[in-house]
């Protein structure tokens, strides 16, 4: 995120809650879509997210519903989001050093942050997920903020930087890889490779000091899984993405609001998604796509 933060859209832009739960209808009943989550910029923003989650919920008992958040804000929601129907949270923090952290976020809320992991905790989520992209002022410290999850049960996971920055100063050169990562753990813990969950999952695992703790990796650029990836995005003003990396794009909130069935609305959703390329160039990406990862969702 810039310093000053990224302009909000127009309310009217932005999907309603009866569309969000429409195009989670077709997706699920149609697309064979079998979890969702609510990412951002960051969701918390939305006055209306527990409503929405709970229609969410109304319509889809047994639906996964997870959230990744900023965890800003989380402290005071975490309760009536856990009773609205979220199931699972990953919470975005890259260190556990408040100078650190003020310095890489450009805001000096590590205490909020915690604030709302405690929050989320004394709600009954678990496992909470946390995750931490690698960057070269973070690196150093990777052990220290894993030491700290772990004391708090949390599930880490580092993700290597993506050029989807807002200040589109990404460059290869500055890239933290999985093996760097891995030989700063390895200083403090031995480090026993488990894979992943399933193969759609994003993050290869490690097994820490003999466990029970994990540690994952998520190396977009190093390690790509594009061949396994089963993730379709669709963005707050309804547009569909087939990769993070794509700016191909279909609008699908302004063929609701013409009218669309939900036959062609699922016909559109899977016209983009068929054509997915069967891979991206990983450290070839060195021009931004139009879209930040603020703008998109993780």
């Amino acid at each position: 995120m810039p310093a000053e933060g990224l302009p909000l859209l127009p309310r009217e832009e932005l999907l309603s809650i009866d569309e969000v739960a429409r195009l989670i209808d077709i997706g699920v009943s149609d697309l064979g879509i079998d979890e969702v989550r609510l990412t951002g910029g960051e969701p918390l923003v939305r006055r209306d997210l527990e409503k929405l989650v709970a229609t969410v919920r109304s319509r889809h008992a047994d639906l996964p519903i997870a959230l990744t958040t900023n965890a800003v804000g989380l402290a005071r929601r975490a309760h009536d989001l856990r009773a609205a129907g979220v199931t699972r949270l990953n919470i975005s923090l890259d260190t556990v050093d408040a100078e650190l952290f003020a310095q890489v976020t450009r805001r000096d809320r590590l205490a909020d942050v915690v604030a709302g992991i405690d929050a989320a905790r004394d709600a009954g989520f678990a496992p909470i997920k946390v995750n931490a992209v690698a960057l070269r002022s973070t690196v150093s410290s990777a052990s220290e903020l894993l030491n700290w999850c772990i004391a708090r049960g949390l599930e880490l996971r580092f993700i290597e930087n993506m050029p989807l920055d807002a200040d589109a100063t990404w460059t290869a050169s500055d890239l933290i890889t999985a093996a760097d990562v891995l030989e700063e753990l390895s200083r403090h813990h031995r480090l026993s490779p488990i894979g992943r969950v399933d193969p759609g999952a994003p993050a290869e695992r490690w097994l820490v000091d003999d466990g029970p703790a994990t540690v994952g990796i998520i190396a977009s650029m190093t390690r790509p899984f594009c061949r396994t990836c089963d993730r379709t995005r669709i963005t707050a003003e309804g547009r569909v993405r087939p990769c993070l990396f794509s700016d191909d794009e279909i609008d699908l909130r302004t063929a609701m609001r013409s009218g669309a069935s939900d036959a062609e609305v699922a016909e559109l959703w899977q016209r983009v998604t068929a054509r997915k390329s069967a891979g991206h160039a990983a450290l070839g990406v060195l021009t931004h796509p139009r879209r930040t990862m603020g703008a998109i969702g993780g």
